[in-house]
C-alpha cells in the first residue's frame, strides 16, 4: 500500500511539473506576441491623428454606460471624469441599480437632475423594473436611470443598452477613470473596419494610490499596500501579456467590464449581457464568438493596449477573495454554457485553441496548483521526493512565472511607461516576487473554492467591494470600518440556484 502511494505521488508530481512547464511556456509565447503587438501599437500612436478624429463631425456617436450600486465614494469624480473625455459626440448613461446609499442624491445635487417621462425600449431583456429617468437642467450629456436591483451588474448594463441612443456602446465601471483620449483610441478599429469590428477592449490598470484631480488621473503611482501592489503586476501581466497576445492571434475571449466598446446592434442581436452568469464579461464575448461563427459571418474583436482605464481594486483580503471566487465561477459557467464549442472544428480557433486552452490552463489550473503544493509536501513526508526535484519544481512553478512577470514589466517600461519613478518599478518587481511566493497559492485556493461553488450550484449577488474613493493627493481616504444597516445588506449573500 505504501509503495503504491509512493509511486502514485511520484507520477503525480512529475505530471504537475510538466503542467507548470507547459503553462508558463504558453505564457512566454503570449508575451512574445504581446511585445509585437506593443511595437505595432506604439507606431500607430506616433502617427497621431487624434486631432482630426476629434474634429470629425461624422465620427460615430458613443453611449457610455456606467452601472452603479452604492458608489457614493466615487460617483461624482467618475462622472466628472467622463465629461472631460475628448470625443466629438457622446452621452453618459448612469444606471443607479437600487443603491441604498447617497449615490443618486449626490448625482441629483451635483447636476441638478429632473425626472422626465421617457420610455425606454426593451431591446435587451432586463429583470429589475425601471423606476424613473432623470436628466440635468444644464447641458451636460447625462442620463440617470433608476431601477430595482436584482443583485446583478449585467441587468443594470442591459438597462443602459436599452436607453442608449448611439450606434456604439461603451461599458465602464463607476470606480474607473478613463484617459481623456480613451474613446478616440478605442474607436479606431471601428472606423478602420466598420463592417467587421464588433467589439474592442482597452487596458485596465490599478488606480489605487494615484493622484486624481477633477476626474482625471494625472499622476500614476504605486499603491501603498502590498495587496493592491500585487494586483498592479497582475493586471500588467494579464493585459500586456495575455489579452494583447490573444489579440495578435485574433482570439480575444474577454473584454473587461471596466472598459469595452461594442456595436449596439450586435449587443441587441445576441441578447445583451447574461444576468444569470457570474462572469458576464467573458460570457458575452464567448457568446458573440459562438453567434458569429455559427452564422459563418465575418467579425473581429480587438484589444487596444493604449488607452488605459484606471480602476480601484480591492485593498482588503475579504473583498479580494470574493472578487476572485466570482471570477472563477464566471469562467466555469461560461465554459459550461458554451461547451458545444470546445473542440469543435466548426468554430475555428475558438473551438480548437482558445476555449480548450482556457479549460486546461485557466479553469483547471487551481486544481493543479493546490494539488501540486499538497503533493510535494506529502512527497516529502513519505520520503519519495528528493531535494533536487523540489528545487526543480520551485524553479518551474515559481521562478519561471516570476521571470515572465518581470518581462511584462519590461514591456511596460520600454513602450507605455506609465510608471516613471524607479522606486515604483522596484516596488513592482518586489510585488511580482511576493505574488509568486504566497499570494499565488492563496489565490489558487480561492479559485478552487469558486469552482466548488459552481459544482454545488451556488452564486453570489453583484456587490462591489468597499470603495476608498479617489484622492487628489495620491492617498485614498479610508473606508468606514463598521457597516451601517443599509451597507450590511451589501454583504455577499450566497443563495441556492433555482
Amino acid at each position: 500500500m505504501i509503495a503504491a502511494l509512493r509511486e502514485a505521488l511520484v507520477w503525480f508530481n512529475v505530471s504537475v511539473l510538466a503542467y507548470f512547464l507547459l503553462l508558463n511556456t504558453s505564457y512566454l509565447v503570449l508575451i512574445v506576441l504581446a511585445a509585437l503587438e506593443a511595437r505595432r501599437d506604439f507606431r500607430e500612436l506616433q502617427r497621431g491623428g487624434d486631432r482630426d478624429l476629434f474634429a470629425d463631425p461624422l465620427a460615430p456617436s458613443i453611449s457610455v454606460i456606467v452601472p452603479a450600486f452604492n458608489e457614493e465614494a466615487v460617483i461624482i469624480e467618475s462622472v466628472r471624469g467622463l465629461l472631460n473625455l475628448r470625443y466629438p459626440n457622446f452621452e453618459i448613461i448612469v444606471v443607479d441599480d437600487g443603491s441604498t446609499d447617497a449615490t443618486f442624491r449626490l448625482l441629483e445635487d451635483e447636476f441638478h437632475l429632473v425626472e422626465v417621462p421617457r420610455v425606454v425600449p426593451d431591446a435587451t431583456p432586463t429583470l429589475g423594473a425601471l423606476r424613473s429617468v432623470h436628466v440635468p437642467q444644464g447641458r451636460e450629456p447625462i442620463t440617470v436611470i433608476r431601477k430595482v436591483s436584482v443583485g446583478r451588474k449585467a441587468d443594470a448594463v442591459n438597462a443602459g443598452i436599452n436607453a442608449a441612443r448611439s450606434s456604439l456602446v461603451c461599458v465602464t465601471d463607476a470606480d474607473s477613470i478613463l484617459d481623456r483620449n480613451s474613446l478616440l483610441h478605442v474607436v479606431r478599429p471601428f472606423i478602420a473596419d466598420p463592417e467587421a469590428v464588433v467589439a474592442t477592449g482597452g487596458c485596465i490598470r490599478v488606480a489605487n494610490g494615484s493622484v486624481v484631480k477633477h476626474g482625471d488621473l494625472v499622476d500614476p503611482r504605486m499603491p501603498g499596500g502590498w495587496i493592491a501592489r500585487i494586483q498592479v503586476v497582475e493586471y500588467l501581466r494579464a493585459f500586456l501579456m495575455g489579452r494583447a497576445g490573444w489579440s495578435r492571434l485574433g482570439a480575444v475571449l474577454i473584454v473587461s467590464g471596466a472598459f469595452g466598446l461594442f456595436r449596439r446592434d450586435v449587443l441587441i442581436e445576441v441578447g445583451g449581457y447574461d444576468p444569470t452568469c457570474s462572469g458576464e464579461d467573458a460570457e458575452l464575448i464567448t457568446r458573440i464568438h459562438h453567434h458569429f461563427r455559427r452564422a459563418r459571418r465575418t467579425y473581429r474583436i480587438v484589444f487596444v493596449p493604449e488607452p488605459v482605464c484606471w480602476t480601484e481594486v480591492p485593498s482588503k483580503w475579504r473583498s479580494l477573495r470574493g472578487q476572485r471566487q466570482r471570477w472563477s465561477r464566471g469562467m466555469a459557467e461560461t465554459l459550461w454554457s458554451h461547451r458545444a464549442v470546445i473542440g469543435n472544428p466548426r468554430y475555428g480557433r475558438m473551438g480548437l485553441l482558445v476555449l480548450p486552452y482556457f479549460v486546461v490552463f485557466e479553469l483547471l489550473s487551481p486544481i493543479f496548483e493546490v494539488g501540486g503544493v499538497a503533493a510535494v509536501a506529502l512527497g516529502f513526508w513519505v520520503g519519495v521526493l528528493d531535494v533536487r526535484f523540489a528545487l526543480l519544481f520551485l524553479l518551474v512553478a515559481v521562478g519561471y512565472s516570476f521571470v515572465l512577470t518581470v518581462a511584462a514589466l519590461t514591456i511596460e517600461v520600454f513602450s507605455y511607461r506609465r510608471y516613471r519613478r524607479w522606486r515604483d518599478l522596484g516596488i513592482a518587481v518586489a510585488a511580482a516576487l511576493l505574488e509568486n511566493v504566497g499570494f499565488r497559492q492563496v489565490h489558487a485556493w480561492w479559485r478552487l473554492q469558486g469552482l466548488f461553488q459552481v459544482i454545488r450550484g451556488r452564486f453570489s449577488e453583484w456587490i462591489p467591494p468597499e470603495r476608498a474613493g479617489f484622492s487628489g493627493t495620491g492617498t485614498a481616504s479610508q473606508p468606514r470600518e463598521e457597516p451601517t444597516a443599509d451597507e450590511d445588506r451589501a454583504s455577499l449573500i450566497s443563495v441556492e440556484r433555482d
